[in-house]
């Protein structure tokens, strides 16, 4: 999906969760600003839905701290916490780095075959300055690295953490030198995992944050 999908009707299977990506986008993009109420009406009229499926996926994004449910206002976007961030993202990190040693060693050939292949569309995403879907392969690839770790605690509480973070990882790409620093480390990341270099793969993974961290401070200052 492209942030220029985010004007049209909605279909109707998986509505709810289609919106909740629309809505999030428009977040991130910076088009609902932190500290405004989310306008219902406009969205409902803009996406060519009713109130119920868009609330719905309101409770969504207050679960994922997107926005905040405000008595006798109604949802209002969350302003962003770089103290939070600090807090969080080296826990991230720390949990990715972990997943990467681990999947070195335990990640079957289909899934080393699958990341590759994500990395792959990552390159294509950033070459075409796709933001909105270079991001969500980004995500799509660490995931797949946490799942690869066949570890259920570590999956359950990276899940919890950075769902925190969701936001902010996609700030940390709009600068177009770390946009491109950070597909370069996606490449040698997805190498290290298919030469299953547990070390190597997990240094990459905690330097890949750590580079996250510096590009999130400079945009939230």
């Amino acid at each position: 999906m492209t942030f220029a999908d985010t004007t049209g009707k909605l279909a109707r299977p998986a509505l709810s969760v289609e919106l909740t990506d629309r809505v999030r986008e428009l977040i991130m993009e910076g088009e609902l600003k932190e500290g405004h109420k989310v306008p219902e009406r406009y969205l409902t009229e803009r996406f060519g839905v009713s109130r119920t499926p868009l609330r719905e996926a309101i409770k969504v994004l207050a679960h994922e701290g997107f926005v905040v449910l405000v008595p006798n206002r109604g949802a209002v976007v969350a302003p962003q916490s770089l103290d939070e961030i600090e807090e969080i993202l080296p826990i991230v990190g720390a949990l990715e780095g972990l997943a990467g040693e681990l999947a070195a060693q335990h990640a079957s050939d289909a899934d080393i075959r699958n990341i590759s292949r994500l990395t792959d569309r990552l390159r294509e995403a950033f070459e075409a300055r796709d933001r909105p879907t270079y991001f969500q392969i980004n995500q799509s690839i660490h995931a797949a690295i946490i799942q690869a770790a066949g570890n259920p605690a570590l999956l359950r509480n990276h899940a919890t953490f950075a769902r925190r973070i969701y936001r902010a990882r996609y700030q940390a790409n709009l600068s177009e030198s770390r946009w491109k620093e950070a597909t370069e480390e996606h490449e040698k990341i997805a190498e290290a995992l298919a030469a299953r270099d547990a070390k190597g793969l997990g240094e990459l993974l905690r330097e890949h944050l750590s580079h996250k961290m510096r590009s999130i401070r400079s945009a939230l200052k």
